[in-house]
């Protein structure tokens, strides 16, 4: 009878450790899929390189400074974008965003600042998206500061936030805007002419 319980009792022990084993290889492999799920800084280089027609250096030099900020991004926006400005300003914009493993999905921005801000331009812009799950979490408003010079073939980048959702837009375009002002912007499943 004693020899019985111990069987059951090492039974007991050595599927409880299988059980342990099993659950750190599934969180073993849950870490290596969101890794997969990201963006290396080499593969955004590249592909912001080839949608701004710049060399792999500039784009570099911006993408180093948001992955040290923020680290490797989940998916990215390419897309254009207007924009104008006398204290008040407006902007508007679509693109498509791109994710590992999901299909692509074309989203509309627009929204208003406020600030000492002057100018106009039309751009070029390339989000790199952080911590976003769903696809249509992406439809919301996020809240930024901007204090940016835009130079003629030159890249103007700023981040945006709501909860843990952070977005660091990269922009190239032709123009003049310099100030700082404070605004927002609201991506949306279809374009909306109301910036509010």
């Amino acid at each position: 009878m004693t020899d019985k319980k111990l069987t059951r009792r090492d039974t007991l022990v050595k599927a409880g450790g299988g059980a342990l084993s099993l659950a750190a290889a599934m969180t073993l492999v849950n870490e290596t899929a969101s890794a997969d799920d990201t963006y290396s800084k080499n593969e955004i280089v590249q592909v912001a390189s080839d949608f701004f027609g710049m060399t792999t250096a500039a784009v570099a030099q911006a993408v180093e400074r948001i992955f040290a900020d923020l680290g490797r991004p989940n998916a990215y926006i390419k897309g254009e974008e207007g924009s104008g400005a006398f204290v008040v300003g407006l902007r508007y914009g679509k693109g498509t965003m791109h994710r590992k493993n999901f299909k692509n999905l074309r989203v509309y921005w627009q929204g208003p600042s406020v600030g000492f801000d002057i100018g106009a331009n039309a751009s070029k812009c390339f989000t790199l998206v952080y911590q976003i799950r769903r696809q249509e979490e992406i439809f919301q408003r996020y809240p930024g500061v901007e204090g940016t010079y835009y130079f003629i073939a030159g890249i103007g980048v700023n981040y945006q936030r709501t909860g843990r959702i952070s977005l660091a837009p990269m922009r190239t375009g032709v123009g003049l805007r310099a100030g700082v002002n404070a605004g927002y912007l609201s991506y949306t499943r279809e374009r909306d002419i109301l910036p509010f």
